[in-house]
């Protein structure tokens, strides 16, 4: 029995270095979002930085719609970039709190 043949659509030539530079980018914006909101978060930074923290966010969630767009995904497969994305905004904040209340439990 042979296996089932799957079609995939040809990205064209001209989004390659497009698709090179937005997958780049989820990275490195995504590296900034969360060192900006770790050094806020141990107060090495001014709480004004964490807006850009946040800007940097937006960023990488464009980037990564962006990214969806040119390797044409379907639509289920941008809602879960999508929600990964409201993931790597939230977990942050959660892991932090969590800390927090393991730190206020444990010394004192």
């Amino acid at each position: 029995m042979d296996a089932p043949l799957i079609i995939r659509p040809e990205i064209a030539l001209e989004n390659f270095f497009p698709i090179f530079l937005s997958s780049a980018f989820v990275i490195i914006l995504g590296l900034f979002y969360i060192g900006i909101f770790t050094l806020v978060k141990i107060n090495k930074l001014k709480s004004g930085f964490m807006p850009v923290a946040y800007v940097f966010w937006l960023a990488q969630t464009f980037c990564l719609y962006y990214l969806g767009i040119l390797i044409r995904s379907e639509a289920f497969t941008q809602y879960v970039l999508m929600a990964a994305m409201f993931g790597f905004l939230v977990i942050p904040h959660f892991i932090y709190f969590l800390l927090e209340k393991t730190h206020e439990n444990v010394e004192h």
